[in-house]
């Protein structure tokens, strides 16, 4: 029998994310076509070098920092402004938020942000280098709400584990959610990595009455969106947990 092709394979993994259906503005589009060639890199199975898409923003100085799906890109835009001295590479599937982050990089002329528009697990493992990150944003992943789906969750250990990989000694991982069931899940997946550090000193209590370092407060680089202000307004909260590697 014929060995299934590595695209084959590929097509068989659980994405942790879901197609979804929506339309692309004709601004967003247009900031598709202008800018895309500019800031958008394409997907390639082998290792990214940030010196070389950071002409202007050179590593040996410069922070590198992966953002993990950002939706439609108003926090992205956010940090990557007030943190000019840092370089992101930003992914994501979804197109809408790919047209509408390159709009706002070209009307807020953002110099330090590059996305890629693909499958994160597949672009950590292929085009990011390993101990070349010096922090990792991953904020509101898909909760995946029916326990059934819970496997499709973005965090899990071997994904975490493998993106420790990937992080220099010190650099950071923050993640923020308004799902505290998924809340509860990333804290104890992240304390159970032993390349990672919280650096929240509060304590949480676990199912099990043990109690562990829990959430951080909010970082001040992470802006209060829209929608985390309505949740906040109706009760729900929000999460965030920054851990460091050791």
């Amino acid at each position: 029998m014929e060995e299934p092709k590595e695209s084959d394979q590929w097509s068989r993994r659980i994405k942790s994310f879901v197609m979804r259906a929506g339309r692309t503005t004709a601004a967003q589009q247009k900031a598709l076509e202008e800018l895309g060639p500019q800031y958008l890199i394409p997907f390639v199975q082998e290792e990214l070098h940030w010196d070389k898409i950071f002409t202007k923003n050179l590593t040996q100085s410069h922070p590198s920092i992966l953002e993990i799906g950002f939706g439609m890109g108003e926090t992205t835009a956010h940090i990557a402004l007030l943190r000019p001295q840092d370089n992101f590479l930003a992914i994501e599937v979804h197109e809408p938020g790919v047209g509408a982050l390159l709009k706002k990089i070209g009307e807020e002329q953002i110099t330090n942000l590059k996305l890629i528009r693909h499958d994160a697990v597949e672009v950590i493992e292929h085009m990011i280098r390993d101990t070349s990150l010096d922090g990792v944003h991953i904020f509101f992943p898909d909760p995946w709400h029916k326990k059934r789906h819970n496997k499709r969750r973005l965090v899990q250990p071997e994904f975490i584990h493998q993106l420790c990989q990937k992080l220099k000694p010190g650099a950071y991982i923050h993640l923020a959610t308004d799902w505290q069931e998924y809340a509860q899940q990333m804290l104890e997946v992240l304390s159970h990595e032993l390349l990672l550090k919280n650096t929240s000193i509060s304590m949480e209590e676990l199912e099990d009455g043990s109690k562990i370092p829990g959430y951080a407060d909010r970082p001040s680089y992470r802006p209060i969106t829209k929608f985390e202000k309505r949740g906040l307004r109706l009760g729900h909260g929000v999460w965030d947990l920054v851990f460091l590697k050791v």
